[in-house]
């Protein structure tokens, strides 16, 4: 056995180096926008966009490096979608420098990190009830296919139903379509790496219909910008709610992300996450670093799901993905291309989405308190765009409908707390 074999146990996870990599060039692809979107983003808190890409690349490095040694999960870290949103609304409404906010980030993932070490977290995954956690695993799959329909224009916005079908004479459509109907004709011969195969065809055919521009094929790098924060002006400006709300949003977005990871990926047992301890504490170090370096917090990603449909069960898949990270830095025109054309990687979305539903099975749907909290969780995250928000409402309504049916006790106790911290943070701090 070799000492690959023995540091990421294929044998014992059912899988091969090849499947491995394979997932892992699957994940980095359906990810790789966030090099290119988060320093877009970013740039209008004023963070120089240079700085930005590094700082996002950097940490997802780090926390997917942490993650893959550290716990041998599939599972990639990089900044946020919707924490960058944030980031640049506090510089803009509070009236502060980019530094400032980068210093709420800082404090928040130090401490993330302390929360890390103790008992919180991992007793937070064992005291979510298995309908609640099937809840949040289909409604993370509904919300990356719902993300991948409307960022090909399959689904488009209406001003009548909110959303439309969207037109078919648009060669963004029509080659997602291809696309996924490629794929799920892979998917159905059962052809090893369906998924990576799907996207390299897609992108083959968006080369030579014109819609994949290539504007070059190499780049030097920016050099990275170090502790380039301002702590002191978070206490000068008294910014403890944007901490607290950076590090509620982060815990349980990265938490219901693992949970969807680990339940599609056969990892959880009698309800709990082994090695938690070190999967946790990857975002939160990948946080704290990247603040350090100009980025808002990390988080696990979603789109890790398209790498455990691929296959991936080990660290290995992390461990690929956070070295084309590395790699991509040396390659910003052709990764800026790929990031730009969505009909590359929305089919993978939309497919991963189908997988995560199976969990719908195993929820009671005919106990009412038990099926409303997963019914509102589902429900709730395509519809706001929010892996959080969905949480929120889950983490409100259940122990509220146990109370009122008379099997309070059956909750625990963390359950009662965070519904109510949820439930203060939308009425008085909602996340816009």
């Amino acid at each position: 056995m070799s000492d690959v074999d023995k540091l990421f146990k294929f044998k014992e996870n059912n899988t091969d180096i090849r499947t491995e990599f394979v997932a892992g060039i699957t994940t980095f692809l359906t990810m790789v926008y966030i090099i290119v979107v988060n320093p877009a983003i970013l740039s209008a808190a004023g963070i120089p966009f240079d700085q930005v890409f590094m700082a996002t690349v950097i940490s997802a490095v780090v926390g997917t490096v942490f993650m893959a040694l550290g716990a041998n999960y599939p599972i990639a870290i990089a900044p946020g979608m919707g924490m960058n949103a944030y980031f640049a609304s506090v510089a803009a409404s509070q009236d502060v420098s980019y530094q400032i906010v980068l210093g709420t980030v800082f404090l928040a993932g130090v401490i993330f990190v302390i929360l890390s070490f103790t008992k919180l977290r991992e007793t937070l995954i064992e005291a979510i009830p298995p309908s609640l956690k099937f809840g949040i695993t289909s409604g993370i799959g509904l919300f990356i296919a719902f993300l991948g329909l409307k960022m090909s224009g399959i689904v488009v916005p209406s001003e009548v139903n909110m959303v439309a079908f969207g037109d078919l004479h648009q060669p963004l459509t029509l080659l997602t379509l291809t696309g996924l109907f490629l794929t799920l004709i892979l998917m159905a011969w059962n052809v090893k790496g369906a998924l990576f195969i799907g996207m390299l065809v897609t992108g083959i055919i968006g080369f030579f219909t014109g819609q994949l521009d290539f504007n070059g094929v190499t780049s030097m790098p920016p050099a990275p910008v170090f502790f380039d924060l301002d702590i002191g002006g978070v206490f000068a400006n008294g910014l403890y709610t944007v901490i607290f709300a950076f590090l509620l949003v982060t815990i349980f977005d990265t938490t219901g992300t693992m949970i969807g990871v680990a339940e599609q990926a056969g990892f959880m047992k009698d309800g709990k996450l082994p090695r938690a301890k070190s999967a946790l504490l990857a975002d939160a170090t990948a946080t704290t670093v990247g603040s350090m370096f100009g980025t808002s917090p990390s988080s696990a990603f979603v789109e890790s799901t398209s790498g455990v449909a691929a296959g991936g069960r080990t660290g290995l898949t992390s461990i690929v993905v956070a070295v084309l990270f590395a790699i991509s830095i040396f390659f910003t025109p052709i990764i800026s291309a790929i990031a730009d054309l969505s009909a590359i990687t929305a089919p993978v979305l939309i497919i991963v989405g189908c997988f995560m539903m199976e969990g719908l099975a195993r929820i009671n749907w005919t106990t009412f308190d038990e099926a409303f909290p997963a019914f509102a969780i589902i429900l709730m995250m395509p519809l706001t765009s929010s892996i959080a928000t969905g949480i929120s409402v889950g983490f409100i309504t259940y122990p509220l409908l146990k109370l009122v049916s008379g099997k309070g006790r059956e909750v625990h106790w963390i359950l009662y707390f965070f519904g109510i911290i949820f439930l203060l943070q939308m009425i008085f701090f909602p996340a816009h």
